[in-house]
């Protein structure tokens, strides 16, 4: 008698388990790493500008040796990787996040202030990279999409909680409590990094970053993925310029469904990848991007405004669960350091370039065209997302032309 069971629930049955004792592991580290970082982000520009001889050019120099320590670092964690293993890396990021942040409840002078910025951008940096690849070797490969995503969920809900709550602490409070909470937590999640893989991890021939950036199977999805994150960059930083004052309850609004859709997509999306495969995601996900800062576009009307930034917020979810699940699955394990480093190069260098770029065209030209121009800016990464689903396309049939030639001879 035939079995009754189907092909897709045979799959089903056969998917493996995804939570472990080692990924939970993971989760503390996330988290910690997350809330320390985000605590401080708002916190330590006020900081800055209000001590002696502050000022906005102080606040912008203490974000920007953050921001510029967060790639370097991004850039050299590889290669240390490749040394120390990803588990000694990760131990090491969340010390240089957390212990520095004490300094600052003892100095106030700008050049500690900037020191700790730059010690700190490093330590988060180790964490991204060294955590990322950890995090792809703790997931059987069957279930890579859903749970990268998971970890983008872990990752992202300290960063809503924890950003404004680092201003609120620091406005009731002072800014020593906040400092010693955002060392205390990096500090304390260093304690799950004993139970997670060692050096075996990192184990095989190492992947050069340039190398890995030069081939299409890891170039193309960091392209598309920077140029989403141009987006991600002008909301966070120009939206509240851009709608009028007396909206401010529609800035907030907007601010926080952005990052909600994209944290609820990016689950969808990795639970998708892992059933067809995440190459046909990054067109959607980059169409979804664009037309959402079209929307918002309309900075005068409210309701397009939130709209916009939700439908934008869904794109760019969609975006990370593909760019990266596709970028880890074209790797061996020992490039995972490169695949984790190229797309948080392109994550951050993306907002930061977005950022700069869009100041300089909105005093030229006003926010709502500015908006429309990056809209169609963004469309133009639909070039190396066409020719990724193609060359995945070709693969996979090329693939199924090997299994049955396979068949064919066992017969």
């Amino acid at each position: 008698m035939a079995s009754s069971v189907g092909p897709e629930n045979r799959v089903a049955e056969a998917r493996p388990r995804l939570m472990t004792r080692p990924l939970l592991l993971r989760f503390v580290t996330v988290v910690g790493s997350s809330a320390s970082f985000f605590l401080l982000l708002s916190v330590v520009p006020v900081y800055a500008q209000s001590a002696p001889g502050g000022g906005s050019d102080k606040a912008g120099l203490v974000t920007g040796a953050l921001m510029l320590a967060t790639v370097a670092g991004e850039l050299m964690a590889p290669w240390l990787a490749a040394r120390c293993g990803y588990r000694v890396m990760l131990g090491a990021g969340l010390l240089l996040l957390g212990a520095p942040a004490l300094a600052l409840t003892v100095s106030r002078s700008l050049a500690c202030i900037v020191t700790v910025c730059l010690v700190r951008g490093l330590g988060f940096a180790f964490t991204l990279v060294a955590g990322g690849a950890l995090t792809a070797s703790l997931i059987p490969p069957e279930r890579r999409g859903e749970g990268l995503a998971l970890i983008g969920v872990m990752a992202g809900v300290p960063s809503l909680v924890c950003l404004p709550l680092g201003a609120w602490l620091a406005l009731h409070t002072g800014y020593g409590p906040v400092c010693w909470a955002a060392a205390l937590i990096a500090l304390v999640s260093l304690a799950a990094v004993p139970g997670l893989p060692g050096r075996e991890a990192a184990s095989g021939p190492p992947l050069g970053i340039f190398a890995g950036a030069r081939s299409g199977a890891l170039g193309r999805p960091t392209a598309v993925f920077a140029v989403t994150a141009v987006g991600a960059g002008i909301v966070v930083t120009f939206l509240p310029l851009a709608v009028a004052p007396g909206n401010s309850g529609v800035v907030a609004a907007a601010l926080f469904i952005h990052p909600a859709a994209a944290t609820a997509s990016r689950w969808f999306a990795g639970r998708r990848a892992d059933r067809r495969g995440a190459a046909g995601l990054m067109v959607p996900g980059l169409v979804a991007s664009a037309a959402g800062i079209l929307v918002v576009a309309l900075t005068g009307v409210p309701v397009a405004v939130v709209v916009g930034a939700a439908v934008f917020g869904v794109g760019f979810g969609i975006a990370q669960s593909a760019t990266i699940t596709l970028m880890y699955s074209r790797v061996p394990a020992s490039g995972y350091g490169t695949a984790s480093a190229l797309w948080n190069v392109a994550y951050d260098a993306g907002m930061g370039i977005g950022a700069v770029g869009f100041g300089t065209v909105a005093g030229l030209t006003g926010y709502p065209w500015a908006f429309v121009l990056t809209a169609f800016l963004m469309l133009t990464a639909l070039v190396p997302a066409r020719w990724d689903l193609t060359a995945a396309r070709k693969q996979r049939a090329m693939g199924r032309e090997d299994q049955a030639v396979a068949e064919e001879g066992q017969r």
